[in-house]
């Protein structure tokens, strides 16, 4: 039996002191073996996705497209760049297993993530990068398994364009492959509504880019991951006024969105939203068949949150799967973690009962000289393959 596991580390923004404090649930992915290993006949091996929002990660010259506190007249330099990638490649050292495959938001170029990969003991020989053209930053992937195909998908709605694009990988990993949907979504600063259409547009690009693979591959497993700046249950949040990006299937969404009217179903009126469910495998039980849904850990298995904003807890890193993950073929999902460990009022890193040493945490906070407060969570998810 082969298995297959991914993290998820977040380095969020944080606009208040606080401590963050995970139930730490059951996880077995240190007992695995690499990739390709041999044990007793039978294959068995490990795959570690990581999602990571660097924060404003921008190398140390002026390019012109920079914010201005990390100008070089403002005093941002080379030196303080390269302390920054050298703090976050000892933090992404620490994580056991290594991450194979590493997801990155915020960063300037494809040369800041190739720094990256250059400062961590692994051997990252594949990467890629998108962002849009003027834009100032965008997301980027560097991998130690072989990425076969990327393409980057920007978003225009009317005048208007998603400040990032939506990065599509797919990945092989042993003999199975899948396809990864790595984003940075639209923030909530301008309103929660008058935001929502641009989030929902990178979910329009997301489905139909998945029709379109399931077409000819309906076994293809899919993974959309990153900061999606919404909430898994956002939708209630607001009132259940609102078609949020992501929504769950629940028979009033399936009325409101008009896939469920007069008792007749409209599955290809799901054009712009991703309907979420705690059932494994995630198949449409309120949403008409033909519609897609994720699993969504965070509907069942994870508490709390990534981020506390203003004392609220807030979902907006996700891990959603589709329904291949769960048909005992291939690779079958198991479970997902949110680690962490307190020590001295501070987050620390932790990932299957590992913490970053105290040292680590100090440079991180004396490396970013002030301008943000960072905290790290780490997540996993564990999978087997049935052969």
């Amino acid at each position: 039996m082969k298995k297959f596991s991914f993290g998820s580390m977040f380095w969020q923004r944080v606009l208040v002191l606080f401590v963050v404090l995970f139930v730490l649930a059951g996880c077995n992915l240190c007992e695995t073996q690499s990739i390709g290993t041999k044990t007793n006949g039978t294959s068995t091996g490990t795959l570690t996705i990581m999602t990571w929002n660097v924060h404003n990660l921008f190398d140390g010259e002026d390019n012109g497209f920079e914010y201005n506190e990390f100008l070089q007249g403002s005093g941002w330099s080379a030196e303080k760049y390269l302390g920054r990638v050298n703090t976050l490649s000892a933090a992404i050292g620490t994580v056991r297993p290594l991450p194979d495959i590493i997801l990155f938001q915020e960063v300037e170029f494809l040369e800041v993530i190739e720094d990256l990969a250059r400062s961590i003991s692994g051997s990252y020989r594949w990467s890629h990068f998108a962002r849009n053209p003027g834009g100032a930053l965008g997301i980027g992937i560097i991998s130690q398994v072989p990425i076969l195909d990327a393409k980057s998908h920007s978003i225009t709605i009317g005048n208007e364009t998603t400040p990032r694009p939506v990065l599509e990988t797919r990945m092989k990993a042993g003999e199975e492959e899948f396809v990864i949907f790595s984003g940075h979504w639209k923030s909530k600063i301008g309103g929660d509504d008058e935001t929502e259409r641009v989030r929902r547009a990178s979910a329009r690009v997301i489905l139909r880019r998945i029709q379109e693979l399931w077409e000819n591959e309906p076994e293809l497993g899919v993974i959309v991951a990153g900061d999606l700046n919404v909430n898994h249950d956002d939708f209630y949040r607001r009132g259940a006024l609102v078609i949020t990006a992501l929504i769950p299937d629940d028979p009033y969404c399936a009325r409101l969105t008009g896939c469920i009217e007069g008792g007749k179903e409209y599955p290809h009126r799901q054009k712009d939203f991703l309907i979420l469910s705690k059932n494994k495998p995630p198949v449409p039980v309120h949403f008409p068949q033909g519609t897609i849904v994720f699993y969504s850990p965070w509907m069942q298995e994870l508490e709390n949150g990534t981020y506390n904003f203003r004392n609220s807890w807030q979902t907006i890193d996700h891990f959603l799967l589709s329904k291949q993950f769960f048909s005992n073929t291939g690779w079958s999902y198991v479970k997902t973690a949110v680690l962490s460990c307190i020590k001295k009022n501070k987050v620390k890193h932790a990932y299957l009962g590992h913490c970053v040493e105290d040292e680590v945490i100090d440079r991180f906070d004396q490396e970013l000289n002030g301008i943000t407060n960072i905290y790290r969570l780490f997540s996993g998810a564990e999978f087997e393959l049935n052969i």
